[in-house]
């Protein structure tokens, strides 16, 4: 990977895209490709194609995808299915048959059985039942790292795939309906401090265990492994550490200076009771991550504030 490469990062104004488009230019990448939804959707095939034979991209790093918490997995599972499946088919095959030299596939920790060993090691893919509250995205996520498996034994393809935990940071989406439970907590705690409020309500116990990695970590690791990692078999991107849902809203709580109370709505999905990936693989190729969670949060705090009046 070099300098002049030309790298197309297809979903670069999401939370994972925008860090990595962000990372690649403070590293003097200057031959970077981008297009937002409305100039080419990674929906159709033709656009797809037409982009990959006029700009041939070097590098690809497929970060767009249909993305949200439980919620909205629970609500659409049709539309979680089709549209990562139609993205990541249409940017896998395009990247071949351009000549790409390399692409990186994003997948995700919920790929992994729900009862998994905890941490989970990348050898836990397909060894039992999903969670079912965001099976459909799973198994799309699934088929793409199997699609630029395949590529890689039938045709050689240099196509990685990095399995990125839970992410938090600038550009992330805070709505309510769609977002994921640091972002959603962050905006709930903010909304309660600013309307006096004296309690928030929280999905679920409280009790599961989740691992949250900041954004800009993700990059640093995603242009690691881009420079140094070319295997096809799947590798964690992790922080090597969890918290339980309630120690996080509390952490939250006094990042944002809220003092009320946290009332805990058990008839909501917990979700999976833990989700911690064994990040010993990518640390033992030399990377780990550096920014403590406390320091993450404020810092996506001070960029809510900054970007949602």
């Amino acid at each position: 990977m070099k300098k002049e490469d030309s790298i197309f990062i297809a979903g670069h104004r999401g939370l994972v895209g925008s860090a990595i488009l962000r990372r690649l230019r403070a590293d003097g990448f200057n031959r970077l490709l981008t297009r937002t939804r409305a100039e080419l959707d990674l929906t159709n095939r033709q656009a797809v194609d037409d982009f990959f034979a006029r700009e041939k991209p070097a590098i690809v790093i497929v970060a767009a995808a249909k993305v949200g918490g439980i919620k909205a997995n629970n609500d659409q599972p049709v539309e979680f299915l089709l549209e990562n499946l139609q993205i990541q088919n249409n940017l896998i095959r395009a990247a071949h048959e351009s000549g790409a030299s390399k692409l990186l596939f994003l997948g995700s920790s919920c790929i992994y059985p729900k009862h998994a060993p905890q941490p989970i090691p990348e050898s836990a893919l397909l060894g039992g039942p999903l969670e079912p509250t965001n099976e459909a995205y799973a198994i799309a996520k699934i088929a793409g790292i199997k699609l630029c498996q395949s590529y890689a034994r039938e045709y050689g393809a240099n196509f990685i795939s990095a399995m990125p935990t839970n992410l938090y940071g600038p550009n992330d989406n805070f709505d309510l309906e769609t977002s994921h439970v640091l972002a959603a907590l962050l905006r709930k705690t903010h909304e309660a401090k600013t309307s006096g409020s004296r309690a928030i309500v929280v999905w679920g116990s409280g009790e599961p265990r989740r691992e949250f990695l900041h954004v800009d970590d993700l990059a640093a690791a995603c242009l690691f492994l881009l420079q140094n990692y070319d295997s096809p078999e799947i590798i964690n991107i992790g922080a090597g550490k969890d918290l339980t849902i309630r120690e996080l809203a509390e952490l939250i709580c006094e990042v944002v200076g809220f003092d009320g109370d946290l009332d805990w709505d058990r008839s909501k999905p917990d979700g999976t009771p833990r989700k911690l990936l064994d990040i010993s693989k990518i640390e033992s190729l030399g990377w780990k991550p550096a920014i403590p969670l406390r320091q993450g949060i404020a810092q996506t705090y001070a960029w809510f504030q900054a970007h949602h009046r």
